[in-house]
């Protein structure tokens, strides 16, 4: 059986209170795979064709980052523990300590995008269809920050389970190490398959639809591997709190298929 290590969070003491820690360092991480698949991206030919340039995905990250650090950060604080930072209100602005909303992260990265896309003449469809194939992999560096961290422990699991971890920070009972489920499988496996769907044109719309329908369905099944911060009782099933913001994600994303795919409108091909 194996026992998490629980590393200290910190990398490196700077001066004072002045840190740098994994979780952040994640964070790092996933902005830069970020403009690494960006630019791998804007050299496909539908992409390129589309007028996308290297100064449209340098400029929109900056608007993203703010999407997702805002949006992630108040996604935590209401839909997963209102009545704790209502209680500890200074600690909201903690956000190098843990703590970040996906489903919070997504608002705000979409309402990023409403506003970039409209100083920048682009379609918010387009550009989702742009980033959405970027994001899984930022999602996993996240989760990965969360294991060392030492939060988001599984459930309890049968301790006959190769892998099953002890997580001394919760209690001696082997668990799920179910931020690394959630790393590979709503991380690294939605991105294999959002990343070859996507390689070739598609309907506006569809590349989208296809990364809430995959995150929303993996999300959904991985979290009957985690301790859920809360559980939704419906007569006959009981559902964690993500589990309930995965049913929204998925119907969107099939929405969003549906739509184009019965419209079959091409991404723009403009000039700009």
């Amino acid at each position: 059986m194996l026992i998490h290590p629980l590393p200290d969070p910190v990398i490196l003491h700077l001066i004072g209170p002045l840190s740098i820690r994994w979780y952040g360092l994640m964070y790092l991480v996933a902005f830069a795979q970020f403009l690494l698949l960006g630019r791998i991206r804007l050299k496909q030919s539908h992409i390129m064709h589309a007028g996308w340039k290297l100064k449209d995905q340098d400029d929109m990250l900056f608007y993203g980052a703010l999407g997702v650090v805002i949006g992630g950060r108040l996604g935590e604080v209401f839909l997963y523990r209102p009545a704790y930072f209502f209680l500890h209100p200074i600690e909201i602005f903690e956000v190098w300590t843990g703590g970040m909303s996906f489903y919070g992260g997504f608002i705000g990265v979409t309402v990023a995008m409403i506003f970039w896309a409209k100083k920048r003449g682009f379609q918010l469809m387009e550009v989702l269809d742009f980033i959405a194939p970027l994001v899984p992999l930022g999602y996993a560096a996240g989760r990965i920050g969360n294991f060392i961290n030492g939060e988001l422990w599984g459930r309890v699991a049968d301790p006959s389970l190769p892998w099953a971890m002890i997580w001394p920070n919760v209690d001696a009972l082997p668990r799920h190490p179910s931020p690394i489920y959630q790393a590979l499988i709503d991380g690294l496996l939605v991105f294999i398959i959002l990343w070859c769907y996507s390689r070739r044109a598609r309907p506006l719309m569809a590349v989208s639809g296809m990364f809430a329908t995959l995150y929303g369905s993996a999300r959904f099944f991985t979290e009957y591997f985690r301790t859920p911060e809360f559980e939704v009782h419906i007569p006959g099933i009981t559902l964690s709190g993500s589990q309930m913001y995965s049913i929204p994600m998925v119907l969107l994303g099939l929405a969003l298929l549906t739509l184009a795919y019965r419209n079959k409108a091409p991404a723009p091909m403009t000039v700009r």
